[in-house]
């Protein structure tokens, strides 16, 4: 598969784009474990061209996550434009659209999801991306804003012609937010629509590597992103990876080693924000919801614990006496 000119093997899977996760440390280690694509946060066009520090911040870009992708939301076209060609300077690999963001202060705004109720101005912000930059331009997007207005297949089309290099598809509604269950069949039948040619991306309850085969072999989708089960997660890319290939389960990691790199991300964090608290709280979502300490009984008091720790020292000694029975 290809994207513009960049080149993936088989299988391809990519870190979805996400608020507060997807930082340069996060990215990194999903790199290091086989995701062979990142996104950053999502990059507010409006903040860009207002030279909003924290929002310049996320164009931070290294040469060992390559492949990456800047990903930008907006309503306006002059604006997203304006935010793509900004963007571009940061030399990342792609710039991707997002039109599937679903919460309030984004959609409500009438920008990500918010866009699949006004397709004639999506059309235009992908119009207007594409015609600003040289880099290849991506969409990321949902079926449709609710159950009576899944439209992705014909609008796939229409963002193909737009000039867009690929289409990532989130298999829920916007009115769906984050629940209930992904619906790969109308990715697959985007995917299996002879007159669509640019690669389709699926994405949505990818959460073990038996999933992801299932989805590469019955929807047909050139690449498959994963989003939330890669939270206190990064080696699932490498658990997917060794599944595909060898049709059997990665050995266990073993408790140890997973407790010791939540531990290295932990620190990562706060070596690239710069302050051990705030690299701690940053670092939460991650530990709330890592697979690591799973299936441990009575394990409420220990985790509300672990989220309420400050420093490094209390909360790598409460991760280092905790133990599987």
């Amino acid at each position: 598969m290809n994207i513009g000119d960049i080149q993936f093997s088989d299988f391809p899977l990519f870190l979805a784009p996400m608020e507060d996760v997807t930082d340069p440390a996060f990215r990194l280690l999903c790199k290091r474990f086989g995701a062979d694509m990142v996104y950053t946060e999502f990059v507010s066009s409006d903040a860009l061209i207002r030279n909003v520090k924290r929002t310049e911040q996320k164009l931070i870009l290294n040469d060992e996550e390559r492949p990456v992708a800047i990903q930008l939301y907006g309503k306006d076209a002059e604006t997203m434009a304006e935010a793509a060609r900004i963007a571009e300077s940061a030399n990342p690999d792609i710039i991707d659209i997002n039109f599937g963001c679903p919460v309030k202060k984004v959609a409500g705004k009438g920008a990500g999801a918010g866009l699949l109720k006004d397709i004639p101005k999506m059309l235009e912000v992908t119009k207007a991306v594409v015609g600003a930059v040289k880099k290849p331009v991506t969409v990321k997007t949902r079926l449709g804003w609710d159950d009576n207005s899944k439209i992705i297949v014909d609008l796939a089309e229409m963002l193909q012609d737009c000039g867009i290099s690929a289409l990532t598809i989130h298999g829920r509604t916007r009115a769906q937010m984050y629940t209930g269950e992904a619906d790969w069949s109308l990715i697959g039948e985007v995917k299996n629509n002879t007159r669509m040619h640019i690669p389709i991306i699926g994405n949505g309850d990818v959460t073990s590597p038996q999933r992801a085969k299932e989805c590469f072999e019955k929807y047909g989708v050139d690449a498959i992103m994963i989003g939330r089960a890669a939270f206190g997660h990064a080696w699932i890319f490498e658990e997917i990876k060794h599944f595909l290939l060898n049709n059997t389960l990665l050995d266990a990691k073993g408790f140890d080693w997973e407790k010791s790199l939540l531990k290295e991300h932990i620190l990562c964090n706060i070596e690239w924000i710069g302050d051990e608290r705030k690299g701690i709280v940053h670092s939460r979502r991650h530990l709330a919801a890592s697979p690591t300490f799973k299936g441990i009984p009575d394990f409420k008091k220990t985790r509300i614990a672990m989220l309420r720790a400050e420093t490094c020292d209390e909360l790598f000694d409460i991760i280092d006496n905790i133990q599987r029975p």
